[in-house]
C-alpha cells in the first residue's frame, strides 16, 4: 500500500497537537506528513529574533519540527535541547565579568525588583534570556543556508523528524485584524490591531483579517506538496493567528481548492481571546468567509466541546462536510487536544478509502 499524503496547515500548540496525533496514527497507517506553517509571529523569542535579525520568525517551525522528532534517545534529547528556554541570569554582578550570576544575584527581591550586586548596581539580563535553543539553530540554519527551506531540512535531520515541515511562505507577515471593542472604553469602535501577538490577546471581536503584504509569495514546496496529497488538515490551532491565515496567500488558497486532496477540520475545544463571541459553527462559517471556494469533506469535534451538534452540523454541511463526533480532549478536562485520542479518532478518517 502507497503512503498516504497529508498535509497538515497550523502554528503553535494547535499545529504540535495535530501532528503527534497523526504520529500516533503511524502503527496502523503508513503516513507521508507535512506541516505548512504560519510565518506571522512576532511576538516572545520569534518576535525579537524577526526583528533583530530579519528572516522568518522561527518559534512555530521548531515547535513543529520537535512534534516530528523521532523516537531514538539522541534524536528525543535533541528534541529537548531545541525546547530548552534559556533561564534570566543576572549580569552586572562582581565576580561575574557581567555575564553571569554572582552571590548576591540568586533571584528576585521580595517586592519584585531586580537582585543588586555588592556594588549597588542594578542587575540586569543578558540577550539569551527568554530565547530557545532551536529558535537560535533555526535562524543560524537560515543565514548559514541562504534558504528556509533547506534549513528545516537540516534540522529535520538532526532531529530525526518522521515527516517535513515547511513555511507557508519564504518571507514574514503580518498579520492585522479590525477588532470591534478593542479598547473596552469603546466597546463599538472598530480598530486596527497589528501584529499576530495584539491579535491573539486582543479583548474585542474580531471583524476581519488581512495579511501584509496582501499576496505574499507562497513557499513553492508548500504548493507541490498540497497538490500531491490525499488529504489536508486544518485545525485545531488559534483560528486567526494560525489557520486562517494559510487561506489569505492566494496562491495556497488557488493549490487548497483545486486539489483533488480530501479535506478535514479540526476544532478548537474551547474559543481564545481572539475568538470570544464566536461559536464552533462560526469558526466553520469563517472559513468560507475568507475562501468562498473552500469545500470540506469531514468535521472532526469533541462531543463535549460542540454541545448541541445541529447547528455545528448544519454549518459543516454548508462546507459539504460530515460531523464526526469523538472524544478528543485530554481526560483532566482541560481545553487540550490528547494526541493519543485524536489520533485514534483520525485512523479511521484518514484510512478509508474513497
Amino acid at each position: 500500500m502507497t503512503a498516504r499524503r497529508v498535509v497538515a496547515f497550523g502554528g503553535g500548540h494547535g499545529l504540535s497537537a495535530s501532528l503527534r496525533a497523526l504520529r500516533h496514527c503511524a502503527p496502523e497507517l503508513d503516513l507521508d506528513i507535512t506541516a505548512v506553517v504560519t510565518v506571522g509571529d512576532d511576538g516572545g523569542s520569534s518576535g525579537r529574533l524577526r526583528a533583530e535579525r530579519g528572516g522568518l520568525p522561527p518559534g512555530d517551525l521548531r515547535q513543529a519540527l520537535v512534534a516530528l522528532a523521532g523516537d531514538h534517545p539522541a534524536t528525543r534529547r535533541s528534541a529537548g535541547l531545541f525546547q530548552h528556554r534559556f533561564a534570566a541570569v543576572p549580569v552586572g554582578v562582581p565576580g561575574t565579568g557581567g555575564t553571569g550570576p554572582g552571590p548576591a544575584a540568586s533571584g528576585p527581591d521580595r517586592d519584585g525588583t531586580a537582585p543588586r550586586g555588592t556594588d549597588g548596581a542594578s542587575a540586569g539580563t543578558d540577550g539569551l534570556t527568554g530565547h530557545a535553543v532551536g529558535n537560535l539553530m533555526l535562524c543560524g540554519l537560515m543565514e548559514l543556508l541562504g534558504d528556509p527551506v533547506a534549513a528545516l531540512e537540516h534540522a529535520g535531520a538532526m532531529l530525526g523528524a518522521v515527516g517535513r515541515v515547511l513555511p507557508m511562505s519564504r518571507q514574514p507577515v503580518g498579520i492585522e485584524a479590525r477588532v470591534r471593542g478593542a479598547d473596552p472604553a469603546a466597546p463599538d469602535e472598530v480598530r486596527t490591531v497589528s501584529g499576530q501577538h495584539q491579535v491573539a490577546v486582543t479583548t474585542g471581536r474580531v471583524e476581519s483579517l488581512r495579511l501584509t503584504p496582501s499576496a505574499p509569495p507562497a513557499c513553492a514546496e508548500a504548493i507541490e506538496a498540497i497538490r500531491a496529497a490525499d488529504w489536508l488538515i486544518f485545525g485545531p490551532g488559534s483560528w486567526y493567528t494560525s489557520v486562517l491565515p494559510h487561506l489569505l496567500v492566494p496562491q495556497l488558497a488557488d493549490a487548497i481548492v483545486s486539489t483533488s486532496a480530501r479535506r478535514l477540520v479540526t476544532l478548537n475545544l474551547a474559543a481564545e481571546k481572539e475568538t470570544l463571541g464566536l461559536s464552533v459553527a462560526d469558526h466553520l462559517a469563517a472559513l468560507h468567509w475568507y475562501l468562498p471556494e473552500l469545500k470540506v469533506d469531514l468535521v472532526l469535534a469533541d462531543a463535549k466541546a460542540v454541545g448541541d451538534p445541529e447547528p455545528v452540523e448544519r454549518a459543516a454541511e454548508s462546507l459539504g462536510a460530515r460531523l464526526v463526533l469523538a472524544p478528543v480532549a485530554v481526560v483532566d478536562g482541560t481545553p487540550r487536544h490528547d494526541p493519543a485520542a485524536l489520533g485514534a479518532a483520525l485512523v479511521p478518517v484518514l484510512g478509508a478509502d474513497r
